[in-house]
């Protein structure tokens, strides 16, 4: 593949937007492959409400970075991003297109930002900030870091809590302000000055009814049971794959602290919250092209075909 001719298409928005039927479609037509860029879905055994793609409906396209992490593992934006690199180069030398698929926006921003070095995450602070998160409330935990980071604080909204208490644990292991802090390595070019973003923006209603009826489906089918299984063979409660939508408030529910019923609605205030972020997040984004509808419309499917279609791929 030219360096001229180079694309590569990240297909990001909200969650049940279809990004991943639009993946596989235009895959199929530009002969290209399928980088998860999901933050759940990178998790063995985690999976009936990670809206991952059965074998089947994969209609050939391959899929890589699905499966691949054990769930007792903290798995960060810079490994994903990493994995990620290695990936689109190994697609390219076969001469296909590499496209990212998933709504991790964090995941893509470390493909195209630089990233400061990190210290390994110390599990024992964790636990702790998560039982003051779980007593005292995410807008607790966004005071305390006002205190440690203000500069950080003020990008970061008190719903985002995994990035508020990643921001405290930073500073507390350090001693340094996370804001503050350095990139290490360049934007690897080879990578982020190629990526054409296309972002799914479908009816606010019909999202919503989209991710209350997909909860409901995901407690029917058994994610109860799966999370006991989970909690069973030693997955943390506090990992970050049971932190994950729907997984955290079944982990509510197992410890007694809630209801089923309050489990489930929770879960749709949650998805329906985080739809919202991650709609935010995509409009701060630099260069992203913006299609109205899900990604199952065909309608939708041609025009993001076209968008394609003009930058050469």
């Amino acid at each position: 593949m030219s360096e001229s001719n180079r694309r590569i298409i990240a297909i990001v928005g909200p969650t049940a937007s279809g990004k991943s039927g639009l993946g596989i479609n235009l895959a199929q037509r530009i002969g290209g492959e399928i980088v998860n860029c999901d933050s759940v879905q990178v998790y063995q055994g985690i999976q009936i409400a990670t809206a991952k793609m059965p074998l089947e409906d994969q209609r050939g396209v391959p899929h890589h970075l699905i499966d691949f992490v054990s769930p007792s593992v903290n798995f960060t934006a810079a490994d994903w991003a990493r994995a990620a690199i290695e990936k689109v180069e190994e697609i390219e030398k076969r001469g296909h297109s590499a496209l990212l698929v998933g709504g991790t926006g964090f995941y893509l921003r470390a493909l195209r930002r630089p990233f400061f070095d990190s210290p390994p995450t110390d599990e024992a602070l964790r636990a702790r900030l998560t039982a003051i998160r779980e007593r005292c409330g995410p807008e607790h935990l966004h005071r305390v870091l006002q205190r440690f980071d203000a500069a950080e604080a003020l990008k970061l909204s008190p719903r985002d809590w995994p990035r508020v208490q990643r921001a405290i644990e930073f500073c507390l292991q350090t001693g340094q302000p996370i804001s503050g802090q350095k990139p290490l390595r360049p934007v690897p070019p080879s990578v982020a000055s190629h990526i054409q973003i296309i972002a799914l923006n479908p009816p606010r209603d019909e999202l919503y009814e989209r991710i209350n009826e997909r909860a409901e489906a995901h407690f029917a089918n058994g994610l109860v049971a799966e999370v006991r299984r989970l909690l069973e063979e030693g997955v943390p409660a506090n990992s970050n794959a049971l932190g994950a939508h729907g997984y955290r408030r079944v982990v509510e529910f197992l410890r007694g602290q809630r209801d089923l019923e309050s489990a489930i609605e929770q879960t749709k205030l949650d998805v329906r919250h985080y739809a919202k972020r991650q709609l935010s997040w995509f409009r701060h984004e630099p260069g992203v092209q913006w299609l109205a509808g899900f990604g199952d419309d065909p309608d939708v499917q041609e025009q993001a075909f076209a968008l394609v279609r003009h930058t050469g791929v």
